[in-house]
């Protein structure tokens, strides 16, 4: 019975914990939302404004710089969090490599960078909604190199310049395009059937935690990654990939041609060997139970994915998402 009395005090004070967390929030929001009066829409400058109070607060530890929304919801690597907790209270710095997009119609932008930790600097995807001029959303993923569960996390970043630039008028796709476009890129892969299900560019690349892993021989993770974006799965090479669930499409940029994804990947771990089409046989190069979770962002352009920008870190097998508001479907 004491043993049983230790374990509900121990929750009991987790509990307060959380309630103190949740009051000093509210009193944050109060704080910093005083007196403003809410806007009628956020223009792309409006946008970028925000996110740079965002990351400048989040440098500083202060959440109660920003004006955040009576309902405000704050996610890192796929767990809700009170503003100041997380990455809110380790962050040093940000480097030089950053990608930022918005979404007027929705409030939405997204930013991919470098965070600077005490021990480590981690590649992280950043993204936020808007609403009457306070943050209402926030969700992070940082692929800290202990935790991100693939073998490749690189920090040493440069510019992409197709990430870069404003797409002229004639190369640009409409928002239900590039939905269906990164839609059919998630399809693809989870069918690894060495079918195509969305367009690519020739030139394609794809960069998963800052590394590039399309045309981009001679590295130590085998031939796959010397080919380009489409022949690596006309191979069916992402077999062990056996699903990509709740997606969700959630900053869509048409004058950058930028689309910003969420979802999980998720590997049974029962595939072990398996034939390529064209014949070879491979290792799955995932073989136990697990889950990424992903914030992946699509460059296209003319109707076709050129550029591939994701982040993701390994999570329990079949995770739930805080952001699926119909709860968790074991299929």
């Amino acid at each position: 019975m004491k043993k049983k009395l230790g374990r509900c005090g121990r929750r009991t004070g987790i509990a307060g914990i959380r309630i103190v967390g949740a009051l000093m929030f509210a009193g944050w929001m109060m704080a910093a939302g005083a007196g403003e009066a809410p806007g009628a829409g956020c223009d792309r400058a409006c946008l970028y404004g925000f996110l740079d109070r965002y990351l400048d607060a989040m440098k500083a530890h202060d959440p109660s710089r920003l004006a955040w929304a009576s309902k405000a919801r704050y996610t890192e690597n796929n767990v809700a969090l009170v503003p100041g907790d997380g990455v809110w209270a380790t962050a040093r710095g940000f480097g030089d490599f950053r990608v930022r997009f918005a979404d007027p119609q929705t409030g939405g932008v997204g930013f991919y960078g470098i965070v600077q930790e005490a021990d480590a600097a981690s590649p992280f995807a950043l993204r936020l909604k808007i609403l009457a001029g306070r943050v209402a959303e926030a969700e992070t993923i940082i692929a800290r190199p202990a935790e991100a569960g693939v073998p490749f996390v690189n920090t040493d970043r440069k510019p992409i310049p197709a990430l870069e630039e404003m797409l002229p008028p004639a190369e640009r796709s409409s928002r239900a395009r590039m939905i269906a476009l990164a839609d059919g890129y998630f399809g693809t892969l989870e069918r690894n059937d060495g079918h195509l299900h969305t367009e690519f560019d020739p030139q394609c690349n794809r960069t998963e935690d800052g590394f590039q892993t399309t045309n981009h021989p001679g590295t130590r993770y085998g031939f796959i990654m010397a080919l380009g974006c489409a022949d690596q799965f006309r191979l069916g090479f992402y077999r062990f990939d056996d699903r990509v669930r709740d997606r969700r499409f959630l900053v869509v940029d048409e004058e950058r041609g930028i689309i910003m994804a969420a979802g999980f990947i998720d590997h049974s771990g029962r595939l072990d060997r398996y034939r390529l089409t064209d014949g070879r046989t491979v290792e799955a190069n995932i073989r136990h139970p697990n889950s990424l979770c992903l914030l992946e962002a699509f460059r296209i352009r003319d109707g076709k994915i050129e550029q591939v920008e994701a982040v993701f870190t390994s999570v329990p097998y079949r995770m739930p998402s805080p952001w699926v508001s119909a709860g968790f479907h074991y299929e």
